[in-house]
Parts: structure tokens; sequence; C-alpha cells
């Protein structure tokens, strides 16, 4: 019994280790999957029936034993406010930059700007003081980013709109992020999961009814995009992401995610054949650099005082 109780003991701790690098694979991988399906399919009726496919995969895993169920109002309200910012605001508006023709590498550095905003603004959650570090990472990153998309060839033919679509929809993962660390509340990733889809199928279908034909091309690639996606982004990448924070592994997955970029740029070149040009590596660099510094900020970082609800 001692034994089995090492072994699962063991397992569990390898799980936790590994899962932040599964994650960020598999989430590097989202946005060139996302870019390839799109040549098939308009965005929000792709995302509805992701989430449609992504709910119904989970809900086997809602008939497990002691299965622990959200209690009260107030926990079932925060996962579905959870779900509406991730997957209708961070995944449709960045979904839709995509579809006006911003490169998937580009998406992949400006969403890298998630942790530099999280820590400029963590002070409102956690009372944590910012430092001269996390400005300076934070000055950087935007700078990045600008030399990204001043450098051409990465916008397509909407500019504006794509850049305006993408910047919302990074204040979708950060203000979501952020939430998350406020409220504190765990919740099963099956059942989590199922709340962020069906509030998502329930948002965006109506979306996609109202704004697009709803024309689908049942092409190879989209066929290949629509289970990537479902598999290795919905499920697997986001019910990672939510697990990491409940357990108070924000600053972790932070340090992670400045290796997004590189890994989505160089996916979108072999899945896409997009294009990497010497203003993507430098403003690649300035962001890397940036995160860089907010997160060894955010790692000497102590929290003053708390002011989440008891």
């Amino acid at each position: 019994m001692a034994q089995a109780t090492e072994d699962s003991d063991t397992s569990t701790a390898l799980f936790w280790r590994t899962a932040p690098l599964v994650f960020l694979l598999f989430w590097s991988g989202g946005y060139s999957f996302a870019k390839l399906g799109l040549a098939h399919i308009e965005p929000m009726t792709m995302l509805a029936l992701r989430y449609g496919l992504a709910a119904l995969a989970l809900v086997p895993f809602l008939f497990r034993r002691k299965l622990k169920w959200p209690s009260g109002a107030r926990h079932w309200g925060a996962l579905m406010l959870t779900g509406f910012l991730i997957q209708c605001v961070y995944f449709g508006l960045a979904y839709l930059a995509m579809k006006r023709g911003m490169n998937a590498g580009t998406t992949a550095i400006i969403m890298a700007l998630q942790p530099i905003l999280v820590a400029a603004l963590s002070p409102l959650v956690t009372g944590a003081r910012s430092g001269r570090h996390l400005w300076l990472g934070l000055v950087l990153g935007f700078l990045g980013v600008v030399i990204v998309i001043a450098g051409g060839r990465t916008l397509g033919p909407s500019p504006a709109v794509a850049v305006i679509l993408a910047l919302s929809a990074l204040l979708g993962i950060t203000l979501a992020t952020l939430f998350e660390k406020w409220h504190g509340l765990r919740t099963d990733p099956a059942i989590g999961g199922v709340v962020q889809y069906v509030v998502g199928f329930a948002v965006l279908m109506p979306a996609a009814w109202a704004t697009e034909t709803m024309a689908i091309d049942w092409h190879p690639e989209l066929i290949v995009s629509l289970a990537y996606l479902v598999i290795a982004n919905s499920i697997i990448s986001i019910g990672l992401y939510i697990a990491l924070l409940q357990r108070g592994d924000a600053t972790r997955i932070s340090a992670l995610l400045y290796l997004v970029p590189p890994l989505a740029l160089f996916l979108a070149w072999a899945i896409l054949g997009e294009v990497v040009t010497p203003a993507a590596f430098a403003g690649l660099a300035l962001s890397a650099a940036g995160v860089y510094l907010v997160n060894r900020q955010a790692a000497t970082q102590r929290p003053v005082k708390s002011k989440a609800p008891s």
C-alpha cells in the first residue's frame, strides 16, 4: 500500500512538472492550425463548431466518481465569465485578426505580451509592488511588437483592423488570467471545460448565424485543423492552463510563454510557409527580452495584501 501511494505521488509530481511544457507545445501550434483551417471556414462558425465538439468530447469525463461540482452561483458565474473572456473575446478576436490576414506568427508575438500585462496589472489584484524591471520589460515588449508590425508582410489587407482585433484579444486573455488569480476558486478541468465551451458555443453560434454565411468547405486541412484545435488546444491546452493557474503557477506559465513566439514562428513557417522577416526576428528578440525582465521581477515580488474576497 505504501509503495502504491509513493508511486502515485511520484506520478502526480511528474505530471505537474511536465504539464507546463505540454501546454507550451500545444498552445504554440494553435495559431498555425487555426490559420490553416480559416482558409476553408469563417471564424465564428469555426469556433462554434470547435466548442460544440470539445464540449461533447468532455461530457464522458463528467461521470467520474467523486467529481467535485462547483458550489454556489458565484462559482458558476466565475466559470462562465472566464469562459466568455477566453473562448469568445480571446479566441474570437484572434481568429478574426487572422482571417483579416494577420500572420499566425505575428498573432503569437502580440499574444506573448500577456505575461507583461498580467505582471503590470497584478498589483491591482495581489497588492504586489511593481519594480523598474517590470516597466522596462513592458516598454521592450511593446517596442518589439511595434517593430514586427512595422516590418510589413504580416498583417494582410486590413492592417489597422487586424491590429485592433489582436490587441483586443490580448486584453481578453489578460483579464481572464487576472480574474482567475483574483477569485481563487478551483474547478475540475472537465467541468470547467464543458462550461467554457457551452458558453462559447452559446455566444458564437448566434454570432455566426447573424454575421456569416456558415458555409463549410470540408477540406482535409480543415479536418486536421479542427482535430488539433479540439483535442490539443481546447481540451489539453486550456485544461492545463486553467489547472496551472488554479495551482498558483501563473508565474511559471508566464516564464514559458516567451517561448511561444519562436515556436509559433517555426510552426507557421513549417505548416503555412509564412516568411519570417528580419524585422520579425528583431521584434521577437525585444519582446522576449521584455518578458524575461518581467518574469525576473515577478519572481521577486512579494504581495503586501490580498484583495480577493474571503
